[in-house]
């Protein structure tokens, strides 16, 4: 959290010491300070292990098509890509702000029709962004929710992702 802060900030031409990035990172999650934080944090699960992230498999079965929705209109970059062999279905992980998602052509990793939920910040300027792109197959739009504003995408696949800025 605290890298994915300072490269924000650094992208506006604010640069912050790691350390500054920590203490801000603590006091975001209701810390008093790092050290509170990370002695909290560390062992919060059963058996002392804790989850670092969760990378949804979405099922795809056009790597063009895919290629097109996920890094052209959403703005994801390719991570990885791993085939078997030249001729065997892909396996590929796409990333942006921080969210990689795992898309495979492989019949058993995932059902089509799956739903993603991404929390997200700023979901009015990533809204803006898309909808300038003016791409033909998807023009979400923004829905006040009782959990907050959500904006839904279909990819060419049937699944559905769901932005969502909890709270707004």
């Amino acid at each position: 959290m605290a890298r994915n802060l300072r490269a924000a900030l650094g992208a506006d031409g604010i640069n912050i010491p790691h350390a500054k990035a920590l203490e801000l990172v603590a006091a975001s999650l209701g810390f008093a300070d790092w050290n509170t934080a990370a002695a909290r944090l560390k062992g919060n699960a059963p058996g002392g292990g804790c989850f670092t992230g969760c990378h949804p498999i979405i099922r795809i079965f056009d790597v063009a098509k895919a290629r097109e929705f996920y890094c052209d209109f959403l703005g994801f970059s390719v991570v990885f890509e791993h085939r078997h062999a030249e001729d065997l279905p892909l396996y590929m992980a796409v990333e942006r702000a921080g969210v990689q998602l795992h898309l495979s052509e492989h019949h058993n990793d995932a059902s089509p029709g799956s739903n993603a939920f991404i929390p997200t910040t700023k979901l009015r300027a990533f809204h803006r962004e898309l909808s300038e792109k003016r791409y033909a197959f998807n023009r979400p739009d923004l829905e006040k929710l009782p959990w907050g504003l959500q904006m839904q995408v279909h990819d060419p696949f049937g699944n559905r992702l769901r932005f969502c800025e909890q709270g707004a």
